[in-house]
Order: C-alpha cells, then structure tokens, then sequence
C-alpha cells in the first residue's frame, strides 16, 4: 500500500496490496476485487460501529414525502460527512453510470465507483467528496444513504502525489503476472486516475 508521511507530500510504499492512497490526510482507500465488489454491501452491514450510528431508534414505517428537499446520510469509515441532513441533490458515479438523485427518486440500490459524489445543500452551496467505492441507497420514503469505503473532500487531495500514485500503479500493471496480480493492479489503476480527475476538479 501507499502512505502519506507526516510532515511531506511524499507518499512511501509500504507494500504491495491492492491499497491506494488519497493523498491526503494520510488515508488508504482499497478498492475491491471485481468478485468482492458484490459483496460490499454485506461487508457494510457488518460493521456494527459504522451500521448503528446510522440505524439507532425503532424501526419505523414510511410513506413518500413529496417535497423539494431529502434526508441524506454520507458515511464512510473514515468519516461521516452528513447525518440525516436535508438536501437537494446529490449526483454520484456508479458501474451503471453517473446519476443525480432528486427528491422522490425512485427506490435504488447501485454500486459506487472511484470518482467524486457531489452533493447540492439546501443552503444552495455544493460540495465535492472523492469516494473509493461503496453503495447509494434510495429508501422508499425518500431518504438517501450513501455509504462508502474510503471518502475524502476533493479540496483535501494533493494532485501531484496522486499523479505519483497512478504512475506507480500503471507500472505494476505492466509488470504483473497472474490473473489476480493483474486484477489488484487494474483496480489500482482505476482508483488513482479517479483520483487524479478529481485532484483536478
């Protein structure tokens, strides 16, 4: 894997997993196996810290609010960016494509890729956070989870480490034999040049 140093820009490798750093905040994103990625949402379920700061209180039974606004909670393992907050929209990438969510969106369950979710607040204001991978939730009532392995403010990635990153990545994919070698060094790839884009943004 690739970790930030404290005090540098540098990044130093530290092994050879299929972990990719956000060069930033000295975090590691791991992007899953193909094999692994429809599993995701079982390995999320499984983790009770995470799980219960997002599901305390009774279960309750919903009906659809026609509105202009949505509940929305954004977690990560890192980090929850929003808890039940009311927003307007929110615009993610999935292995489907990207798309927005808007208030009364039908009832979805999709699959995050590396890229940017970017969320437009009531207040009017948007903000841009790099996701690794993870899943996007519509409930019937309206409200959106996204939950996500590895997510950081866009403003918060240091362009040229990630550039290093992907550099480093390409060249184990060049070099790599055996179909899971290739496979950890093709999601590594695809992690780093979501980061770079949105380094870039």
């Amino acid at each position: 894997m690739y970790e930030r140093e404290r005090g540098d820009c540098g990044l130093r490798r530290r092994s050879t997993s299929r972990r990719v750093s956000v060069a930033s905040c000295g975090a590691r994103v791991r992007s899953p196996l193909p094999s692994e990625r429809l599993g995701i949402m079982a390995s999320f379920l499984r983790s009770t810290k995470l799980v219960s700061k997002l599901t305390q209180g009774p279960t309750k039974c919903f009906s659809r609010n026609y509105a202009d606004q949505m509940n929305f909670t954004f977690a990560a393992a890192n980090q929850i960016f929003y808890a039940n907050k009311n927003i307007k929209q929110v615009d993610v990438p999935s292995f489907s494509g990207s798309f927005g969510i808007l208030p009364n969106h039908v009832p979805t369950l999709a699959v995050l890729r590396p890229g940017v979710v970017t969320v437009y607040e009531d207040e009017g204001t948007s903000k841009k956070i790099f996701v690794s991978s993870g899943t996007i939730t519509v409930n019937e009532d309206s409200s959106v989870q996204v939950l996500a392995e590895e997510a950081h403010p866009i403003e918060d990635i240091d362009g040229s480490a990630a550039r290093q990153v992907l550099q480093e990545a390409q060249s184990q994919l060049s070099t790599a034999s055996g179909d899971v070698a290739k496979a950890e060094a093709a999601i590594a790839v695809e992690v780093a040049e979501a980061l770079v884009l949105a380094a870039g943004n």
